[in-house]
């Protein structure tokens, strides 16, 4: 019984994962110009931080769906909203951020991230646009070098493909 509801709650979190990545590539196609500036059909994209092309054929390597470590999709840094990408730059080079909150530690009580010491985990802020607080968008940042995306206020959450 408790397998099968843990198996629903992986179900529905990959699900809402996927409609929040989803969302977040229309969003930006849409903040592009839309259909006027898409791609030809043609044109095959390619991306400098995709897996190898042999990666999805690893069994939870990164771009095969799901990580091995947490249980959690894999979301490559291109499928993100630009915001994102924007943090994931800011987190690097150390800052500046838009809030205080910004870098503070992430307490995992939602238990779903992997378990690690308290401290270990830390958040920051993705801006939504239109948006006059900081939104529901956060990357958590572990001291592993491990990223994850919460488009929801972290009711679910992607590993980054860094």
């Amino acid at each position: 019984m408790r397998a099968a509801r843990v198996r629903g709650v992986k179900e529905k979190r990959a699900l809402s994962v996927l409609v929040v990545v989803a969302t977040g590539i229309v969003l930006g196609w849409l903040t592009a110009g839309g259909p006027q500036k898409a791609a030809p059909a043609n044109t095959a994209a390619t991306s400098t931080t995709s897996p190898a092309p042999t990666s999805a054929s690893v069994p939870g390597s990164p771009g095969s769906g799901t990580d091995p470590q947490s249980g959690l999709p894999w979301v490559a840094v291109a499928a993100l909203p630009s915001q994102a990408r924007d943090t994931l730059r800011a987190i690097d080079l150390g800052g500046p951020f838009r809030y205080s909150q910004d870098g503070t530690t992430f307490g995992n009580f939602e238990h779903l991230l992997p378990s690690r010491p308290r401290g270990y985990y830390t958040e920051y802020t993705v801006p939504t646009p239109g948006s006059t607080t900081r939104g529901a968008r956060r990357i958590v940042a572990g001291e592993g070098g491990d990223f994850y995306y919460t488009g929801d206020h972290y009711s679910h959450f992607a590993r980054i493909n860094r």
